[in-house]
């Protein structure tokens, strides 16, 4: 059986991971273990800011519907609670890009659901 050299395999797989953390401050950039445990880290904060980003994103379309509801006295749970009532199905971005940008198209829906 012939003998099979695998040092261009590994050689390749350390150069793609110090590829990867171009730009990290210092040893992390240039040596490989270092380089190779920031990441992990760095791949694992990511995935879990991408759930954290989306979760922040809803809370705040929540604030812009619930203070364009306040304007017509109407409280935000009873405003879901008519959409959902009436099915309704707009999402709560769409809802906050309307109270922002197309308050007569929010303002009517918001007659639909009283």
């Amino acid at each position: 059986m012939v003998r099979v050299k695998r040092g261009t395999a590994s050689h390749k797989r350390r150069k793609n991971t110090l590829k990867q953390t171009k730009g990290y401050r210092w040893s992390r950039k240039s040596k490989y273990i270092a380089a190779k445990q920031a990441l992990m880290k760095s791949w694992s904060h990511a995935y879990r800011d991408r759930k954290n980003l989306k979760r922040a994103k809803r809370s705040l379309w929540q604030i812009q519907i619930a203070a364009a509801c306040k304007e017509s006295g109407l409280s935000y749970n009873k405003f879901i609670a008519g959409l959902k009532k009436f099915n309704i199905e707009i999402d709560r971005k769409i809802l906050a890009d309307l109270a922002k940008n197309n308050p007569a198209i929010f303002s009517k829906i918001l007659e639909k659901t009283k």
